[in-house]
């Protein structure tokens, strides 16, 4: 019988079984296994997602199953066809993604997702206490779903870990934002930020003292600026000239100097923070009519309210306004200009609580075998959990210490 022809390596290897046969990677599945949605942000402006590729990676090789919304990542330069190689699934419609048990995104829902969104879903997104009316919480009660602020969590030391990431992005890139504006091209008065042989430093003056204005300070003093730090408390200034290491000019706010300080200033930052709801009002429109024409004003806490009563919130694509020739930049959500870096910050922060939860066996065992986490719980199968939110809006509350009392 005559042999078979042999043409080339290819047919070599099939013939003598070296040819490589592809196969799907074997994942790890158990009935503690997460079926988590990742849905594309359709809120202005916003370029985050809560999981990059290399998370989903981790998170599909202990079992769970991940559905990326298609570009979902193209805001953070992050593709579908990196998620899909990460073990993704991409799916094509906000229809399909929110049918995922679990859904994790960055920005509140907006009114065309809650029609996706299924009762009993968890929800993993920020809450924004101050941007959103009565009606909203109502609509989540009606929704039936389990809800979770992720900037209300708290974790075992009383921290709160993705305001902490966030204001490390946003304290970071705001000197960048000064540096920008100051520019003679950008309208500015036409300095550099940070001091140079001869000529006197920038002078910049930080309303807070908690984790924005720890790295914006760092920043300043590492260009040569001459940086004066405001605050409410003086413990909180206490504990930054701490973590800097080395003598700042500090203040309380209720004095003199804060005015002063503010018309000699090239650049002014605020970055106080909610404590009751919304940030405190801390410069008035007097104070910034005393400022020096083509200075700079930076407001991280629009989206709580601002601290001052010359802002109103911009946007990444309009981001500045003049008032009495001084700049405006009072665009929320700072680190969304850097989405790639604010997208890798989340995900390390989501990615060992959902493996975590998926350890414990679901989002509600980890609720109730974490009392530190329960703070960020605001909305549980129709009830609101979290007391400031109930008391702001007069609404119905049951405390979810008593579940857990009750399982324990």
């Amino acid at each position: 019988m005559a042999q078979p022809q042999i043409h080339g390596f290819k047919d070599l290897a099939k013939q003598t079984e070296l040819y490589p046969q592809e196969s799907l990677l074997a994942v790890r599945k158990d009935q503690n296994s997460l079926l988590i949605g990742l849905p594309r942000e359709v809120s202005l402006q916003e370029n985050r997602i809560a999981l990059t590729p290399d998370a989903v990676s981790i998170l599909v090789r202990n079992g769970h199953e991940v559905w990326v919304e298609k570009d979902a990542g193209v805001g953070a330069n992050l593709s579908d066809h990196e998620y899909s190689e990460a073990g993704a699934r991409i799916v094509n419609s906000p229809e399909e993604v929110y049918k995922a048990n679990l859904i994790l995104k960055v920005e509140p829902l907006v009114d065309e997702e809650f029609g996706y969104i299924k009762p009993g879903t968890t929800l993993i997104s920020v809450l924004n206490l101050p941007a959103l009316e009565k009606s909203y919480f109502e609509k989540l009660n009606q929704a039936k779903i389990t809800g979770i602020g992720y900037e209300l969590i708290e974790d075992k030391v009383g921290g709160k870990p993705i305001i902490r990431a966030m204001g490390e992005i946003a304290g970071s890139t705001v000197l960048l934002i000064a540096a920008e504006y100051l520019s003679t091209p950008n309208g500015g008065r036409g300095i550099i930020l940070g001091g140079i042989t001869g000529v006197p430093p920038t002078k910049i003056v930080i309303l807070g003292a908690g984790t924005v204005s720890e790295y914006a300070t760092r920043a300043a003093i590492s260009m040569g600026a001459d940086v004066k730090v405001f605050d409410k408390h003086v413990y909180r200034l206490q504990r930054l000239k701490y973590a800097i290491g080395q003598n700042l000019y500090t203040s309380i706010i209720d004095s003199d100097t804060l005015g002063e300080a503010i018309s000699r200033a090239d650049v002014v930052i605020g970055t106080m923070r909610a404590e009751n709801g919304l940030s405190p009002l801390v410069v008035t429109r007097e104070m910034v009519e005393q400022m020096k024409p083509g200075s700079v004003v930076i407001d991280v806490s629009i989206d709580q309210g601002g601290s001052f009563e010359t802002s109103k919130m911009t946007t990444h694509k309009n981001p500045i306004f003049k008032h009495n020739d001084v700049i405006h930049y009072c665009v929320p959500n700072i680190p969304s200009r850097v989405a790639h870096t604010a997208s890798t910050a989340l995900s390390n922060v989501f990615l060992p609580f959902l493996l975590q939860t998926g350890t414990i066996g679901g989002i509600e065992e980890m609720i109730y075998a974490n009392r530190w986490f329960m703070k960020g719980v605001y909305c549980h199968k129709g009830t609101l959990t979290n007391s400031h939110i109930a008391r702001s809006f007069n609404m119905r509350y049951k405390d979810l210490t008593l579940l857990l009392a009750a399982r324990m």
